[in-house]
């Protein structure tokens, strides 16, 4: 069983996805195979992730058709602007070994040099229209950035994905999203950000907190299994990671309860309004600059 959204275009799109950031290269096409062997038929990967390559072996290993699995990938700013874009998705294509992608988004709003950013929107509008991606969006959009881009483009956004999870909730930009039909997707939706090696040493642990965990216990379930029932239920998407075979299944073993509107209510209310990711209006001068190889 699994939950379905559709998007703006039409688009039907399984809610919960696996996810494949930081998981390494030589890791990731096994991850993506025990996934899709277990039900996932969403994966979202980009092109910053260097595994885009590894997402199309597990694809094909896997034995499940092409078809029946739902991609998704990123664009990586070094890549922004109307060719360098229509560049990007051979790229990806090449890599992940397919001829059609079924969402293409925007890795970063990146405001210095927003330009750039509307011409590498309006090369997807056009991958759009060709029929070489099934729906468009972004990511780590806040309102202002989705504002000026849908003052200056034609196709509204299908998704908007985001840092969401029960520490960080972000509802201004979800309201947002919502008054334009866009779909918001979680990234780090069971709180990985806030435990991730390298990512600071004074963070809690979403996954200890005691608030989820009483609510997880209620329903036999576990903390991570409570969040990514929330996402689902509060009508996101969301994108657990992992590459350990019991946590990929455990992350896709969320259809068979369902959460009070006290539960959700309790979960919205763990919100501390701070990011734990990087503030998508800094500019990373040294990241943005990252080149993507060749497929």
């Amino acid at each position: 069983m699994t939950i379905t959204v559709a998007l703006n275009d039409g688009v039907v799109m399984p809610a919960l996805g696996f996810g494949v950031f930081q998981s390494p290269p030589e890791e990731t096409a096994s991850a993506v195979e025990t996934a899709l062997r277990t039900g996932y038929r969403h994966i979202d990967t980009a092109a910053a992730y260097g595994n885009e390559r590894q997402v199309g072996e597990g694809l094909r290993r896997s034995g499940i058709p092409r078809s029946e699995v739902f991609l998704e990938t990123k664009v990586w700013v070094s890549d922004y602007g109307y060719d360098e874009t229509l560049h990007a998705f051979e790229k990806a294509t090449g890599k992940l070994g397919v001829e059609q992608l079924d969402l293409l988004i925007l890795h970063q709003p990146a405001p210095d040099r927003f330009e750039q950013t509307i011409a590498a929107y309006k090369a997807l509008e056009v991958l759009l229209a060709d029929g070489r991606v099934r729906a468009i969006g972004v990511s780590n959009f806040m309102p202002h950035h989705l504002e000026r881009l849908l003052d200056e483009t034609d196709v509204v956004p299908a998704v908007n994905q985001v840092e969401l999870h029960p520490y960080f909730t972000q509802p201004e930009v979800q309201r947002a999203d919502a008054a334009h039909g866009i779909l918001t997707q979680a990234w780090s939706p069971i709180g990985g950000i806030t435990f991730y090696p390298g990512f600071g040493d004074e963070r809690r642990s979403v996954l200890d907190d005691p608030t989820l965990q009483a609510i997880a216990r209620a329903h036999g379930k576990t903390a991570a299994q409570a969040m990514l029932r929330w996402h689902l239920q509060e009508g996101r998407s969301a994108i657990p990671k992992s590459t350990n075979p019991a946590r990929i299944a455990e992350n896709f073993d969320v259809f068979d309860f369902e959460l009070s509107a006290e539960e959700l209510a309790r979960i919205n209310a763990l919100d501390t309004g701070v990011r734990n990711g990087p503030d998508p209006d800094l500019p990373r001068i040294e990241a943005f600059a990252r080149v993507i190889p060749e497929a």
